[in-house]
């Protein structure tokens, strides 16, 4: 079932064993299909291939059984298929636990479609995040359900920030390991992020009204914050990347908020502005 901005379950609703079983039950009726969907796949070969991150066709072969299994084709396919996606096209930004891709919507405006991949052995460390989020009661037993729970994790975490007017790429639409989201910068690159930015006072004053703004409107605490999540173009700020992000209730949570105002007070530090130590400002935001 695929999830789009229109129809996205409550924020609250847990994650139950018989959506675990569902996506197993899913898993295997894909594995049983006997058409290869050899289009998308020679399609993303060739974009591979010409793709700045790529320069090797042994290299190229590696990431695309990385990123592009057997069921993450199929899942592309099928957001296809649902009309929340027209097309994918070359890859934008890459890192341990997933993949970034300039796509096209179906009224042929540019959407960004992170992919997670599903070979990676990363989300083991990231369950930390997931564990104490009441919205996911029951974590899954095996790899793959962790990483599609992660996936609805930041779905839901981008539609939380986005209702409390926090500027972040607006989520689209979500299937298995595949967000589909609003391109921030202009294909086929990215938008800068602070650390490739200049920055002044006025980033500065944005970021920490940010914090707290997630924090009280959303509910929210980042906990992965750094200049290199937060996108600079022109005059507009981005935040991404908001996998980690958790509830106010998680046991961790002032834990993770420190980290974050540290790691931002820091960098600005840096970068010769800085107004308030950490402590200052975590009590201002409390």
């Amino acid at each position: 079932m695929s999830h789009s901005q229109d129809g996205a379950e409550s924020n609250e609703r847990d994650m139950t064993q018989e959506d675990e079983q569902d996506m197993t039950q899913e898993d295997e009726q894909d594995m049983t299909q006997e058409d290869e969907p050899r289009k998308m796949t020679e399609t993303l070969q060739r974009f591979e291939r010409e793709g700045r991150h790529v320069r090797k066709d042994a290299d190229q072969r590696k990431v695309m059984e990385e990123v592009f299994d057997r069921v993450t084709l199929l899942a592309v396919e099928e957001l296809i298929s649902r009309k929340d996606l027209g097309d994918l096209r070359g890859v934008v930004n890459s890192g341990k636990e997933a993949r970034v891709y300039c796509g096209v919507g179906v009224d042929g405006r540019p959407v960004a479609v992170k992919i997670y991949m599903t070979a990676t052995s990363e989300f083991r460390k990231r369950l930390g995040y997931i564990a104490g989020d009441r919205r996911f009661a029951n974590i899954p037993s095996n790899s793959r359900g962790v990483i599609y729970l992660w996936t609805r994790k930041e779905f839901k975490n981008l539609q939380l920030a986005e209702t409390a007017g926090i500027r972040v790429p607006k989520p689209l639409a979500f299937y298995r390991n595949i967000i589909v989201m609003e391109y921030i910068g202009t294909p086929p690159g990215r938008a800068p992020t602070f650390a490739e930015s200049d920055v002044d006072e006025r980033d500065y004053d944005w970021t920490f009204e940010m914090i707290g703004r997630l924090r009280r409107g959303a509910k929210l605490v980042h906990a992965d914050l750094s200049e290199y999540n937060i996108f600079k173009l022109d005059s507009e700020r981005v935040l991404f990347d908001m996998g980690s992000a958790v509830l106010l209730s998680h046991p961790q949570a002032e834990e993770f908020l420190k980290r974050d105002v540290s790691n931002m007070v820091r960098f600005f530090r840096k970068r010769g502005i800085f107004k308030r130590d950490t402590d200052s400002w975590l009590e201002n935001l409390r």
